[in-house]
């Protein structure tokens, strides 16, 4: 048993002196990695409670092996603490036992956890604690530079468009010759010989050869004003040609349905014969026909407002560069005044151009400042006799007339009073007439030219040739100056039909003298027509709305032939209840009784100014009778009161009367309408001859 107690006291002393070795390892791994506790926390944590686990791990051994070896306690205490006496000398910190039991293998349930073998696997990994990053380390992120500026986009390739006249522009502008072009041999159209558009091709055609002979111009030159282009010229020539031999050879006969373009090609290969290139000799200095420009270009209106602001403000600060910036601006004034009345490509209308057409001795421009800037003129009392003249020539038909004028000149005077006396004592002050300045006759010409190109583009009556477009009212007869299409739907009496002129016109008093020839046969056509089918028919003409430029037009309605001899007096009723009760102008105007007095076809054309606003009915072909509007606010809007007297005649529904329709393509009514017109059309003399 004492062999046994002393084993044992001697596996307790090694089992010590292991742990006391261990433990001053790890209190010298401690001291040398000191500095890493001060910078990172969270290993130092790590650790601690690794070194934790292991300590509660040897003290659960300690205790199992106090348990089991209780009579070997007190030996081991004493073992114990002279081991520690000897640890404070110092002397056995690098010293090895000479012990030769210490060379024996330890048993697996008394090794450490540093040197189990369960375990020996695990230590080989590093912990997380130095796997991880470290804090002081910086990630570099490149973002980039907001202010860059984009890279330039490329500048996108011009186009010519398919509906350019002159196609071959970019070719030219490329610097191709005439040979060199690629000119297609067949043309790419959009209609066919012999469609709804055809009569107004040859009718166009026909008008070309017409103006040539009367003006003795080359056909070319009226082509190429009518057309815009010789190759539309041609193939219009060719249509003419396709539709004559159809109508020799009869149904039967199977030609081309589109132009080929032949008389074209034909044309070019002429041209390039009858005239060579020239060619200028080397060396020869051709002179420039354009006149040199100035270097220094004219201000426009903003820019020289700025700098009459700067000016102003330099004054105002008494800046030492004032009177350097007052004579800039001196010479911008004047040449900027300069550029103002130099000629520039400005469409005008007829009235502005007759304005502004040659010297106007009426009028004087202001020379001052403030006159220079604005172009302000002011009217000159020098006047002669042949001023005078001149001016009534051109300022006459134009809409007011002197009575607007008045109304502006006693609009500007704010002491005016309605008083003979007032008018005696300012008679000078009230005759000066008002002369509109070169800007505002411009900015006039321009707001005219916009309105009425949108009037012109959203015309269902026009013929539009920059497309090739017929109108969209359905067409029943063309003639040369007029034309023929029906009523827009619904219809107050069935069958009705409009007559209207080809050009765009305000009114029908603005028509010439051929257009009236036309206009007058087509009354004449219609009237037989319907009193074959036992009715009697109302023409009428809507003006009361000059501003809204409306296509002049003739209406025609069918109505009862009993009906016929009261329809003046539903019109009379109508005429006198609709506008103001006192007015400038007479309430009826009986253009039929002056035509029975003498003045015949000409009574309504001489009877009403073109200028004024009215309406008008002809119960007759000569005349009628016909209102002026003087205010337009009271007046039925559209159409409206001619269906409603007319709807009153007929007993049409109220909804019928108060519902205005639109043309549209494709009307079905068409087919009916010329099988009874065929027998009175007198348009067919003209496709014949």
């Amino acid at each position: 048993m004492d062999g046994l107690d002393e084993f044992e006291k001697t596996l307790a002393a090694e089992k010590a002196e292991r742990e006391r070795a261990e433990r001053h390892e790890e209190e010298k791994r401690h001291r040398k990695h000191r500095h890493h506790h001060r910078h990172d926390s969270e290993r130092d944590g790590e650790r601690d409670k690794d070194r934790h686990r292991h300590r509660h791990h040897r003290r659960h051994d300690d205790d199992e092996d106090g348990h089991r070896h209780k009579r070997s306690r007190h030996s081991r205490d004493d073992d114990n603490d002279g081991h520690r006496s000897r640890h404070r000398h110092g002397d056995d910190r690098y010293r090895k036992t000479k012990d030769p039991k210490e060379d024996l293998p330890i048993p697996d349930e008394e090794r450490p956890p540093s040197q189990d073998t369960v375990d020996r696997s695990k230590s080989t990994l590093r912990d997380a604690w130095m796997t991880a990053p470290s804090s002081i380390e910086i990630d570099y992120i490149h973002r980039p530079d907001k202010n860059k500026s984009p890279p330039p986009k490329p500048e996108p390739k011009r186009v010519v468009s398919k509906r350019e006249i002159n196609n071959h522009i970019q070719d030219i502008n490329e610097g191709k010759s005439l040979d060199e072009l690629d000119i297609p041999s067949q043309p790419t159209v959009d209609y066919t010989f012999g469609d709804a558009g055809s009569s107004w091709r040859m009718t166009k055609l026909k008008a070309v050869y017409t103006a040539a002979e009367e003006s003795g111009r080359p056909v070319e030159e009226v082509a190429m004003e009518r057309f815009g282009d010789l190759r539309h010229f041609d193939d219009a020539r060719e249509e003419k040609e396709e539709m004559e031999r159809r109508r020799i050879y009869g149904k039967d006969y199977k030609g081309h349905d589109k132009p080929t373009g032949d008389l074209y090609r034909e044309r070019i290969k002429n041209e390039r014969k009858n005239s060579p290139p020239p060619e200028p000799e080397q060396g020869t200095i051709v002179p420039d026909a354009h006149p040199q420009t100035t270097t220094t270009p004219a201000m426009d209106q903003t820019s020289l407002n700025r700098l009459r602001a700067q000016m102003m403000k330099a004054k105002l600060r008494r800046a030492p560069n004032a009177a350097q910036l007052e004579e800039e601006y001196n010479k911008a004034a004047a040449m900027f005044s300069t550029a103002q009345s130099n000629p520039e490509a400005v469409v005008l209308s007829v009235m502005d151009n007759r304005q502004l057409a040659g010297t106007r001795n009426e009028a004087k421009a202001i020379t001052n400042k403030r006159g220079r800037e604005r172009g302000n003129v002011e009217e000159n009392t020098e006047m002669t006799i042949d001023d005078m003249v001149r001016e009534e020539r051109r300022t006459k038909g134009q809409a007011g007339g002197e009575g607007l004028r008045l109304a502006e000149r006693i609009a500007k005077d704010g002491k005016f009073d309605n008083d003979l006396d007032y008018m005696d004592e300012n008679a000078e002050k009230l005759a000066k007439r008002i002369h509109k300045s070169d800007i505002n006759l411009k900015n006039m010409a321009v707001s005219e030219f916009q309105k009425m190109s949108r009037a012109l583009d959203n015309c269902p009556l026009c013929h539009h040739e920059d497309k090739n477009q017929p109108p969209i009212a359905p067409v029943i007869a063309l003639g040369t100056r007029a034309f023929l299409t029906l009523a827009t739907e619904p219809e107050i009496s069935p069958g009705g039909a409009v007559i209207a002129p080809l050009a765009h016109r305000s009114n029908l008093l603005e028509c010439d003298d051929d257009e009236w020839e036309e206009l007058r046969n087509f009354m004449k056509s219609l009237t037989r027509m319907y009193h074959e089918q036992g009715r009697e028919v109302i023409f009428y003409e809507n003006a009361a709305q000059p501003h809204r430029r409306m296509h002049a037009a003739m209406i025609a309605v069918p109505i009862p032939y009993e009906e016929g001899a009261m329809a003046p007096a539903y019109f009379k009723e109508a005429f006198l209840s609709s506008d103001e009760e006192w007015s400038q102008h007479r309430k009826i105007i009986d253009t039929g009784a002056k035509a029975r007095d003498g003045m015949g076809r000409s009574a309504f054309r001489r009877s009403i100014a073109k200028e004024m606003p009215y309406f008008h009915v002809w119960f007759t072909l000569d005349g009628g009778l016909g209102h002026v509007v003087e205010d337009a606010g009271r007046w039925p809007k559209g159409d409206l009161f001619a269906r409603e007297v007319l709807g009153g005649i007929v007993d049409a529904e109220p909804h019928i009367i108060k519902k205005q329709g639109k043309w549209m393509r494709g009307d079905p009514r068409v087919e009916g309408f010329k099988k009874g017109w065929r027998k009175f059309d007198w348009t067919r003399m003209l496709a014949e001859g």
